[in-house]
């Protein structure tokens, strides 16, 4: 029973070790799975706010005979049959998750004239359009109503300045051959659930007190860039999937509802306003048979999939079976509607009663799964790490546990091996012993790992992980009893000098073999952990601390060696001891190293992938605001440059060319002359590389000559290329070499990013490429630069989810900012690693704790001498730091530099561009505050062992520590 109870505290240790570490084990692959399921699925849901992930759409004419009784036709009725069909053909094995988001038909723009000027109305039915509950007055237009009945938002109603009832005559616009009137019903709120807001929004669009709007609206903002997009959208940045109210997605969609956009003076148009109003659906088919259109219905299907469900296709089958499923669908559901038709144009199908072409269908879900693939891939690296350095700092605390036991118990073992028992008897009694704990453990771990979400626990590798534990004191107790350890005794063995610097040799060249295998295939692509990657935390977490033990007693010593030339023993013993029990404190500082290791690297992870985000935020953008596709659209680029908080426009544009040099006739390489407003740049953005070489340069100056001017990469100043265009041969001049960081200027990033990436770069100004035709440019943008940018006047001109490429693509930077901090990908790696590192930490802890107990005999046989010399408390304090100082030291400088060169070292296996996008990988950006918290920690421990170790050591007499006969007393 006395042993027992002795070694109780050990079984329990033991026992709760175990069970942590076949959870972790066990738990692993199901882990990696769920959390890459939640990925997937927060992924499909950010890439859907702007639009549904798949819509279908089908023109139909006016149904034959209806001329006489234009309103018999309730839309709806006929369209509701389609949409179930549609919504049947979905995929089975998606559980359900492919659900009908919406049934829109949007009429081309009539004329119509208020009291604000001449405005170009749109008409839209949607079926998903708020109901009641969201009118601010009246009502929805009436589904069984005889005339056209509109309803309008409240900032389109005081910028157009209606009333309730009141009747606008509707006249030939983009739609033809219409005359009619329509009486405006009701008034509905599209803020977001935000009325204070909508109306300095509203006061700001009539000009009333635009300062003091735009002064409220900072204020109630804060800093945060995406407000305005939050108020003027309904659109939540950085925030949950979910929506604030129904007609968020409809006001995300369909921007031009929300509020209306101004055309600037004297408009080509005609036009002083451009606005939207809802419809029922009875007009849709009214007006369509007034003027003899054909229509488009447009579907949007939503894949909105459970944790579950998406983590069947998170790894790289179920990626691909998903991107099969949703390359089928469409073809599915083509055939349920209309048979297998091909699609040549005609009217072949049927919408109730009108003709209708067949279903087309489009779809940037598959492109969304093939970038999760690639970048979960590089996520998993950085989970399956943390779980292996988990298991690592685990194992090596089940190692000191049983190093610990072995040492209370190795009085009693070496009396009973002088009685004749076997050193293997012993080591299985201990074996016996610890089973019961060990099963314990094991039944608690698989009960924990079997209690989470999700697939069943792998027991194949829980099982061998609690069976390692279990035989760590078995064969520590056998070889500390073994024949050669009894006769030799404490003194060394012979070649043991020579059997550590094998095993050292072994240690290294092992870990920079698994590197180089890493480096080299990459990592496994099944799901769970990969078994190199598991290896490569504690191989070199080993090589470090081989390293180290070689290398920091070398100091030590050197401060020993000065400290004896002082007046005073405590540093000399202290430092002495310190430097000749290095090796003994290997285990110790492996537990260290790696543990800091996985932190530090987890830091660093999470922080690159911060700053790497707003980065390619930055340059995906290029201002606060572009304009993308600015050269085929100059009426929206006009209209976007007046916007209420635009300051200052720039114009981006991107030529290939592949020009010969005017001397020798050699090919300069394909290259890509780009064109700045230099003086309007450097005027925005004063930071900006490329305004500042083209100022330097003397570009931005009056034009000199017929040359062109560039900066070139790859050339000299003053070499002549030359190019055609159209038949005309243009010369390049190069006037200075393009500096390097001109190639990474977020200005230059939205029609850079574009195209494919060249070697070769031109850069000059706009002004010296007016003799190439504006269709040439395969890329053009205009950059929007203001503190304070309208987002919702802007996105009422150029919408997120605009199906039309000719209208060009805004990008907007606080949007970009807040899907990249939105990403659930991002958050998973962080919660997982962050869980990961704080076990990690607790275990250490553990490991540490009870390696100080392993030493601290003697440490305390070493004060006792020195006491009996006089030493004091104070000095005993002192002793004890000192000597633990050195090795605390190594291992916060092994953890941190090994933490921060991981990166680096994985090479290949961890892309984080893959996650950045940008121009080049992201720049390392460590966590300093939680390196320097690991740091300080660390130290607040040591400096309460040393507290602790001082406290016992007052309350022992020295006949507890020094005994006569004592082996070394």
């Amino acid at each position: 029973m006395r042993e027992a109870r002795v070694d109780l505290p050990f079984l329990v240790c033991l026992a709760v070790l175990v069970a942590l570490l076949t959870a972790v084990a066990a738990a692993g692959p199901a882990l990696l799975d769920r959390l890459a399921g939640r990925a997937l699925a927060s992924r499909l849901a950010q890439e859907q706010r702007a639009e549904p992930g798949i819509r279908f759409g089908a023109r139909f004419e006016p149904a034959p005979g209806q001329g006489s009784d234009a309103w018999a036709s309730d839309l709806a009725e006929d369209l509701l049959p389609v949409t179930d069909l549609i919504v049947s053909a979905a995929p089975e094995a998606l559980n359900g998750g492919l659900v009908h988001d919406s049934t829109r038909v949007a009429l081309p723009t009539l004329a119509t004239a208020t009291a604000a000027g001449k405005v170009g109305l749109g008409l839209l039915y949607a079926s998903d359009a708020p109901g009641r509950a969201s009118y601010a007055e009246g009502r929805p237009p009436d589904p069984d109503g005889e005339r056209v009945e509109i309803a309008l938002s409240t900032r389109t109603r005081d910028a157009l300045r209606l009333r309730l009832g009141q009747r606008l005559p509707l006249r030939p616009g983009a739609l033809r051959n219409v005359e009619a009137t329509a009486v405006v019903v009701g008034f509905f709120t599209a803020d977001g659930g935000d009325p204070e807001g909508a109306e300095r929004e509203e006061k700001a669009e009539r000009g009333e007190g635009a300062e003091g709007a735009e002064g409220e609206r900072a204020d109630a903002s804060g800093s945060d860039p995406g407000s305005d997009l939050a108020s003027a959208t309904g659109r939540v940045p950085a925030s949950g999937m979910g929506d604030a109210s129904p007609g968020d997605r409809l006001w995300r969609e369909q921007p031009s509802l929300a509020r209306p956009s101004r055309h600037p003076p004297r408009s080509a148009s005609g036009l002083d306003w451009e606005a939207r109003a809802l419809v029922a659906p009875r007009t849709v088919t009214a007006l369509q048979t007034q003027a003899g259109a054909t229509l488009t219905v447009t579907w949007g299907m939503r894949l909105d999939l459970d944790t579950d469900t998406a983590a069947r296709f998170a790894d790289d089958r179920g990626q691909r079976e998903l991107q099969r499923l949703l390359t089928a669908y469409p073809d599915d559901a083509r055939s349920v509607f209309c048979g297998d038709i091909a699609d040549f144009g005609g009217m072949y199908c049927e919408i109730g009663r009108h003709p209708a072409s067949t279903l087309r269908d489009g779809t940037h879900l598959l492109d969304v799964v093939t970038d999760f693939g690639r970048q979960w891939r590089q996520g998993r690296v950085v989970i399956s790490f943390a779980l292996a350095s988990l298991l690592v700092v685990g194992l090596l605390a089940a190692a000191v546990t049983a190093l610990l036991a072995v040492r209370r118990s190795l009085d009693a073992h070496r009396l009973q091996r002088a009685r004749g028992a076997s050193a293997t008897g012993l080591a299985l009694a201990r074996a016996a012993q610890t089973a019961p704990a060990v099963l314990l453990g094991l039944l608690a771990g698989i009960a924990a790992a079997r209690s989470l979400p999700g697939p069943s626990p792998a027991y194949r590798q829980g099982l061998p992980v609690a069976v390692l534990v279990w035989l760590l004191l078995p064969a520590l107790t056998w070889h500390a009893l073994r024949e050669r350890a009894v006769r030799a005794g404490p003194e060394p063995a012979p070649y043991a000098a020579g059997r550590r610097v094998v095993a050292e040799a072994a240690v290294l060249v092992l870990a920079a073999a698994g590197v180089f295998a890493l480096r080299s295939r990459g990592t496994a692509g099944e799901a769970g952990p990969d078994p190199l990657l598991a290896a490569v935390p504690a191989l070199l977490g080993l090589a470090t601390v081989a390293v180290l033990v070689r290398v920091y007693p070398l100091p030590v010593r050197l401060l020993a060696r000065w400290s004896a030339r002082r007046r005073g023993v405590v540093a000399l013993v202290a430092l002495s001891r310190a430097a000749k029990e290095a090796p003994a404190r290997a285990l110790a500082l492996l537990v260290l190293v790696v543990t800091l290791a996985g932190a530090v690297f987890g830091g660093l992870v999470a922080g690159t992938l911060a700053d790497g985000r707003r980065a390619a935020a930055a340059w995906q953008v290029g201002a606060d605001a572009s304009y993308l596709g600015a050269g085929r659209d100059s009426d929206i680029a006009e209209r976007l440059g007046q916007v209420r908080g635009v300051e200052d426009t720039v114009g981006v544009r991107q030529l290939r060319v592949d020009p010969t040099s005017a001397s020798s006739g050699n090919r300069y390489g394909v290259a890509s002359l780009v064109g700045v407003d230099g003086a309007r740049l450097r005027a925005a953005a004063p930071g900006s590389a490329a305004a500042r070489a083209l100022d330097d340069a003397g570009l931005t100056g009056p034009r000199t000559g017929e040359d062109i001017r560039v900066l070139a990469t790859g050339a000299r100043t003053g070499d002549l290329f030359t190019f055609a265009s159209h038949g005309r041969e243009l010369r390049l001049r190069v006037v200075g070499v393009l500096p390097e960081d001109v190639r990474h200027d977020p200005a230059l990033g939205p029609v850079r990013g574009t195209t494919p990436a060249r070697e070769r770069m031109l850069l000059t100004d706009n002004r010296d490429l007016a003799a190439i035709e504006a269709s040439d440019f395969e890329g053009t943008a205009l950059l929007l630069y203001g503190p304070h940018l309208d987002v919702g006047a802007l996105r009422s001109l150029v919408p997120r989810a605009s199906g039309d490429t000719a209208l060009g693509e805004l990008r907007i930077r606080s949007e970009e900012q807040a899907d990249a901090a939105a990403d659930g990908m991002i958050d998973v790696l962080r919660g997982a690693h962050t869980t990961c590192t704080a076990l990690a930490v607790l275990l250490a802890l553990l490991a540490l704790v009870l390696e100080l107990l392993l030493s601290a005999p003697a440490r305390g046989r070493t004060t006792a001498y020195l006491r009996t010399l006089g030493l004091g408390g104070r000095a005993t304090s002192g002793l004890y730091l000192l000597q633990l100082l050195p090795m605390v030291l190594a291992a916060v400088t092994g953890g941190i530099a090994l933490g921060l060169t991981l990166p680096a070292l994985l090479g290949p296996a961890l892309d984080l561009r893959e996650f950045t996008g940008g121009p080049a990988a992201p720049t390392p950006h460590p966590d300093l505050l939680l390196t320097a918290a690991l740091g300080a920690g660390l130290g607040v421990l040591v400096l309460a062992a040393v507290g602790v170790e001082t406290w016992i050591g007052r309350r022992r007499g020295l006949g507890a520590v020094l005994r006569l006969g004592r082996n070394g007393d």
